[in-house]
């Protein structure tokens, strides 16, 4: 929508509103040190053609997806989009709507979010889901508080193989108390975390054990056995899922032994966007429900016995509960979240499936291509979902910056995040790479090394 300014008669009608002759009067309250004394240093006014043109010209410096071959991973992922999901959600009625505070009169709302919940509980094998948080790191931060008040301990422990911004996310919003933060540390052959530094490091109370599958290596973990040990502390374990595609193939975290499950769903419905916007997911078992935080959306009956929807829980949010609030989240992503429902009941449970078997496949293929060049080794040994490290027997960094050139993201270099991994390259595959891009990376990589 075009910006319109306010007219002379508008600020004249306005000011007479206020009891003020001028703008200026308005702001008498401000001390004369704190006002600009000067007009601000702006460029002169464009048109709305201009700036258009001006925008565009701005935007076409940057690189996207739609212009290089991407095999990008770490939580950001490129997947097609159905082209029903930005029609949809750009209906006004869904584009403009921000949180229901009356929600009872807010149905369509409220109906969307519950779906939302369900496909949430079908992907993961838990049984309640909560309306969305802000993205995955803050879904796990949230799911250790939650822990943290569900056992009263306060040692955490964090697999060395989660994603390292999820890691630092936790410890951000634990700083200042007196929980005992423990990293456990991942097996340097396998890429998967240790169950014996589990056991050593749990102590006599933890708290949790939180664990990502597949992790930020794309290794496979063997969640059940790392549930056995931690159960058997009486502590919970948390799975996160960062590459929600995963689920339509690999078992559901609450089949696995999970007693939170949360993650990253930005997967289905939400496009790149230059790092946003993300969407987190948290789900749980009924016996946890009073503890989850954000906002539960339930189905009931109308006084004339139709289908209804109704906030069922919000008692947990600051503006309502101030100091026992178990949750300072105030909103959902409303508009991400209904975007996430669309995508994944365009693909339903068989093209879920599908598309996760596509993923799969086309990873396996990169994986054979770049492993079959001179030099290049496996990262790590454990078997991968679309994900993956190899080793390049030279600086990735300066690798990455030669395929970048050649119109190529490729993949995210591990020293960034462990300094040890100087050679190490994480990759990812998508159905959005064809075989030609693969062929192609697998060629240019050759030559980088």
């Amino acid at each position: 929508m075009p910006y319109i300014p306010h007219t002379e008669k508008d600020i004249a009608k306005i000011l007479k509103a206020a009891g003020a002759q001028t703008v200026d009067d308005l702001l008498g309250g401000l001390p004369s040190s704190l006002r600009l004394k000067r007009p601000l240093d702006l460029p002169k006014g464009l048109s709305e053609q201009e700036l258009k043109k001006t925008l565009r010209d701005i935007a076409a410096g940057n690189s996207t997806v739609s212009g290089y071959s991407s095999f990008l991973g770490a939580g950001a992922y490129n997947h097609y989009i159905p082209a029903a999901v930005d029609s949809l959600i750009s209906r006004s009625e869904f584009y403009t709507a921000y949180t229901p505070y009356q929600p009872e009169i807010s149905q369509g709302t409220l109906q969307a979010i519950f779906e939302y919940q369900t496909f949430v509980c079908q992907l993961t094998g838990m049984d309640v889901s909560n309306a969305s948080l802000y993205d995955g790191a803050t879904a796990v931060a949230e799911a250790v508080l939650m822990a943290r008040r569900l056992t009263g301990r306060h040692r955490i422990l964090l697999s060395s193989a989660l994603h390292p911004e999820y890691r630092e996310t936790v410890e951000t919003y634990l700083k200042g108390t007196a929980d005992h933060l423990t990293e456990v540390a991942y097996c340097a052959e396998a890429g998967t975390t240790l169950p014996e530094a589990v056991e050593s490091m749990a102590g006599d109370e933890p708290a949790c054990l939180v664990i990502q599958h597949p992790n930020f290596f794309g290794c496979l973990e063997d969640v059940e056995k790392l549930a056995s040990i931690i159960h058997a502390k009486k502590g919970l374990l948390i799975v996160v899922t960062n590459e929600a595609v995963s689920l339509g193939m690999l078992k559901p975290p609450g089949a696995l032994g999970a007693d939170i499950s949360v993650g990253e769903i930005r997967s289905f419905g939400n496009a790149l966007s230059y790092g946003g916007p993300y969407l987190g997911f948290l789900s749980t078992k009924t016996e946890f429900i009073r503890q989850m935080p954000g906002r539960i959306i339930g189905q009931t009956l109308d006084k004339h016995g139709n289908r209804a929807f109704c906030l069922t829980f919000a008692t947990r949010e600051q503006h309502i509960r101030r100091e026992k609030a178990t949750s300072n989240i105030c909103t959902n992503h409303g508009l991400c979240a209904l975007a996430a429902s669309i995508h994944m009941a365009c693909l339903g449970q068989t093209g879920l499936k599908r598309l996760a078997g596509v993923n799969l496949s086309k990873a396996e293929y990169l994986k054979k291509k770049l492993l079959s060049i001179k030099g290049v080794r496996p990262g790590f040994t454990s078997p991968t979902f679309n994900e993956f490290t190899v080793r390049l027997g030279k600086d990735s960094d300066t690798v990455l910056r030669a395929l970048l050139e050649k119109k190529i993201f490729g993949g995210v270099a591990l020293n960034r995040f462990y300094k040890p991994l100087g050679d190490y390259l994480l990759v990812a595959a998508t159905e959005m790479n064809s075989k030609e891009d693969i062929d192609l990376f697998a060629s240019e990589l050759s030559k980088a090394l």
